[in-house]
């Protein structure tokens, strides 16, 4: 098993690495704190392919493997977690599903722009009834001739209010349950299609998340994804792939307030010396590294299996629950290590504690990790 990152990985992470720290850092506590949408680094991820980072170049991706995703995003959120989620949504969550599931012209016509940064993709599964029990959905698309109209309201539309696209899950057969709902492509700019509210959200809040309405809405049968009733075996295929995403999102904000800490911890000094020398501080920051780098393995092994068509299911859930808990931890820790200052908004582990909480919770909380790993060991 090969450890170390290739030439071109290690080459895609300087990239990166390189983009947020000069043109991300400057203005993400700002961002984060007047929860401002950044539109000119979206376009700037657009323009360097970390939009599409897994999609053929046929389709506008720059067909890179899933390792070289996970690094996009870590990188990212090591700095900047908002823009690691916008990044993971149109990766994970609307690029993979239309190269998976889409017709040859859904990729030509509706991935093609995505993947390439031209415009922008969400998902929309979550309702105010159903969370954890996705199958719980009440938004309605009623066949009419060659359009279905769809009716219903939706909840933490990530990137939604900025979304040209998204892939949206409605009910077309309720006497049917899971196998009754159906997946669509619905176009954010076409009449019945509403932003109800931007949610006022703890982190991440330069991503926004949002309420969004459906009246009437009509989406022709060519954006259509899948076959009826195949919408949510389609949404549990993408959000098994988006996982990993999330994995490395909460892998890069416990770099990141690692990081914060360490550095804090080499130039704060009490009774005489440095912080890191008083061994209830480098204990701390010891943990902190071995958690992170178990976080880093169980990622990028999910990611490596996805690569080479191994079944990767349980793999992507043990790397989100383990690496969530563990950006957590990390980011509580370093808190703890800034003393008073790691309260104050003038350093930033505050915003990565914030930032942290939420990988815990979407795209499947802790528990629905643990549930779908339980299920998976004990499969004859």
């Amino acid at each position: 098993m090969e450890f170390q990152a290739s030439q071109d990985q290690q080459m895609l992470r300087d990239m990166v690495r390189q983009f947020v720290e000069k043109e991300a850092k400057p203005t993400a506590a700002q961002r984060d704190d007047e929860a401002i949408w950044p539109t000119e680094l979206v376009k700037k991820m657009g323009e360097l392919g970390l939009l599409g980072v897994a999609v053929k170049e046929e389709y506008g991706g720059s067909a890179l493997d899933y390792i070289s995703y996970a690094i996009v995003i870590e990188e990212l959120s090591r700095v900047d977690a908002s823009l690691g989620v916008i990044a993971s949504v149109n990766n994970s969550l609307v690029c993979y599903g239309l190269e998976k599931f889409g017709s040859e012209a859904q990729k030509r016509d509706i991935l093609t722009p995505i993947a390439a940064g031209r415009s922008l993709g969400a998902f929309s599964l979550s309702e105010p009834g159903a969370g954890s029990d996705a199958a719980a959905q009440r938004t309605t698309a009623v066949r009419d001739g060659d359009d279905y109209v769809i009716n219903g309201v939706k909840n933490w539309v990530t990137n939604g209010d900025h979304a040209d696209t998204i892939v949206l899950m409605a009910v077309t057969d309720p006497t049917k349950g899971v196998k009754g709902i159906t997946a669509f492509l619905a176009d954010t700019h076409a009449p019945g299609c509403s932003i109800v509210k931007v949610e006022n959200k703890l982190g991440i809040r330069s991503a926004h998340s949002c309420q969004m309405a459906y009246d009437n809405f009509r989406v022709p049968l060519a954006r259509r994804l899948g076959e009826e009733g195949q919408g949510f075996k389609i949404a549990m295929t993408i959000l098994s792939a988006g996982r990993i995403g999330i994995a490395a999102q909460a892998l890069g904000i416990a770099q990141g307030a690692y990081e914060a800490a360490l550095g804090y911890a080499k130039l704060r000094e009490q009774f005489g010396k440095p912080i890191h020398e008083f061994q209830g501080v480098g204990f701390t920051l010891a943990d902190m590294a071995t958690r992170i780098k178990a976080s880093r393995l169980l990622t990028y092994e999910a990611a490596w299996r996805k690569d080479n068509g191994l079944d990767y299911v349980k793999d992507a859930s043990m790397a989100k629950v383990f690496a969530s808990e563990t950006a957590m931890w990390v980011a509580t820790k370093a808190i703890q290590i800034h003393g008073s200052n790691g309260y104050s908004k003038e350093y930033p582990v505050e915003r990565f504690f914030r930032e942290a909480k939420i990988t815990e919770i979407y795209e499947g909380t802790s528990e629905i990790q643990r549930l779908v790993i339980s299920r998976e060991i004990t499969k004859d």
